[in-house]
Parts: structure tokens; sequence; C-alpha cells
């Protein structure tokens, strides 16, 4: 798939208008926004991924517009579980409601910044070194048995500020005084402001969730636009997504089950893939056949199969589990 550079100008020139208008709106007028504005705008960040991978479909064939809405799908899924952190990091160090929206925006360019990086480091790796898929699979594999056996009962309550924020709470003169700006004024001295720890706070922790989503995305394109393009979409409406389903993100019961198959599915179908592209054969009823590459169109299902199962069976779960307290509760009286 060759992207000519204009277009890659275009989509990061575009990506970073949209980010600079929400900013400067944002912190002109810093509120806790209402649903329906948050549903009109993730509605529109939305409809605008559907149109992209649309005109992906119809100008780089079927294969690459059903690459982008699997990796978008995964990349959103993913993200979800970043909003659980998100809630954590946002209550530990008390940001005001009315601040957390230009906190989640300077952490979300951060993001973006840092997953382009680790998107073109990742596309060189691939195109130089062949045995990457393996690593990406094996990783893949190892984070999904590691999400699924972690606890999550306390609802990630004992996050804590790792070293580097430690340090930069020590070291960097600061105020405890909450405004939208990164940095302020105090006794003539440039300070940073706890809006600006959030800010890194929120960019390391990305960080770490890029390490999965990265090579999860190469898992099912090969294409450095396409992991791109899927990122940017799903980090656009995170902000949304995150003042939309704040509540409904704790009858999630699931997700973090449903995720870790996501990512399984996802590096056993990177480690296949490896196998199928060094042409390594094995055994079938005597004979010697390639090691099979699963379709982009499977995989499409089965996410949104996984995704589909894991939502709904957590609702059903929670409702449940709402009801039986509703008796409970009727019993005692």
């Amino acid at each position: 798939m060759e992207v000519p550079t204009w277009a890659w100008l275009l989509t990061l020139g575009v990506a970073a208008i949209v980010l600079i208008f929400d900013v400067v709106m944002v912190a002109r007028r810093p509120h806790v926004p209402s649903t329906r504005e948050v549903s009109v705008t993730l509605g529109l960040y939305v409809t605008a991924a559907v149109l992209f991978g649309i005109g992906m479909w119809v100008v780089a064939g079927g294969e690459r517009g059903t690459e982008f809405f699997a990796g978008w799908l995964t990349e959103y899924s993913l993200s979800v579980d970043n909003l659980f952190i998100f809630i954590i990091i946002m209550a530990k160090f008390g940001v005001p409601q009315r601040f957390q929206q230009i906190a989640l925006l300077w952490g979300i360019i951060i993001a973006i910044v840092l997953r382009t990086i680790f998107i073109f480091v990742g596309a060189a790796a691939i195109n130089q070194f062949s045995w990457v898929f393996y690593v990406f699979g094996a990783f893949l594999l190892y984070t999904a048995v590691k999400l699924a056996t972690e606890s999550h009962d306390d609802g990630g309550d004992d996050w804590e500020p790792n070293a580097v924020i430690t340090w930069f709470q020590k070291a960097v003169p600061s105020t405890t005084e909450w405004t939208s700006r990164l940095f302020t004024k105090e006794n003539g001295k440039r300070v940073a402001t706890p809006l600006f720890i959030v800010v890194i706070a929120l960019g390391m922790t990305d960080l770490l969730f890029a390490l999965d989503s990265i090579p999860a995305i190469y898992g099912l394109t090969k294409e450095p636009y396409i992991v791109l393009t899927a990122n940017l979409f799903a980090l656009m409406g995170l902000r949304q997504l995150y003042f939309l389903i704040g509540g409904l993100l704790k009858k999630l019961v699931y997700m973090s089950i449903g995720l870790s198959v996501l990512l399984a599915f996802i590096g056993v179908k990177l480690i296949l893939h490896a196998l199928h592209e060094n042409e390594l054969p094995f055994i079938n009823g005597g004979e010697h056949v390639g090691v099979p590459d699963i379709p982009i169109a499977i995989s499409l299902g089965a996410i949104v199969v996984i995704l589909g199962v894991t939502t709904v069976a957590s609702l059903w779960k929670t409702r449940n589990d709402e009801r039986d307290q509703v008796r409970s509760g009727d019993s005692a009286d």
C-alpha cells in the first residue's frame, strides 16, 4: 500500500488542528461536559471513523478497509481498559471535574506523539526483522495471561505514581493551586501546576498501554498508515468516552477477560503469520503443508464476537447482581 507524503501530512495536520481547537475551546471554558455534549461529539468521531473506513475500502480495496475497521475496534476496546486507570489517576490526584477535560486532552496529545513514534519504530522493525512477529505474538500472549489472572475486584485502587512521577513531584518546583494551565507563576518564578503532573501521569500510563496496543494492531495489518489512522480515531474519542461511560465501566465486569481473549487471539494470529511468512511446514496426516494465515475478515469477525459477548455477559451479570442485592434488601426488611 503506497501512501503519498501529502496524505501523511494531511492526516497529521487535520488531527493537529482538531486537537488544537479542542484544547483552546476547553481551556477557555473549563467545565463538566453534559451527556448530550459528549454524545454528539463522540457520535461525530465515530461517524468520521466509519466514513474513513468506507473511503479506505473504496480507494485501497476491501482488505485494507477491513484491516482499518479491525484495527480501530481493537484500539477502541483497549482504550476502554485505559479509562479504568484514568479514572483512578484523576481520583488519586484529586482533579476537580471542571479541569478533567483539559487533563485528558493533553494526555491524548502526548499519547498520539508517543504512539506515532512507536508505530514508525514498529514498522521499521517489521520490515528489517521478520522474527519481530514472534516477539510481538509472545508478548501479547504473556499480556493476555497476565490480564486474565490479575485481580480487578478493587477496581484498580492500588495504582500508585511510578518512580518518574514521584521524582518529578520532588524535583520540579510546583504549586498546589489548580488551574487550566500547565505552568503558572508563583512569587515571580515559573512553576508547574498540579494539572501538569496529572498530564505526565496520563501520558506515561498510555505509554505502557501502547506496548500492548501497537503490537496488537500490527497483528491485524502491516500498513503503518492504517495503524496510525486507527489509533488517531480511537484516541480522538477517548475524552468523550471517559465522561460518557464512566459509570458504565463499573458494569463491564468481564472486560479484562474479554480483552485477554482478544489479545491472545491476535498473539496467536501473529505467530501463525510469522510461521506462514517463513514458510515453516507442519505435518497434517503425513503431508507437509504450509502454516495457515488467518484472513483479516475472520479476524474482524472474531473481534466483533469477542467484544459483543464480553459486553452482553458483563451487563447480564451486573443486572443479576443488582437484582439479587435488591431481593436481599427486601428479605432483610
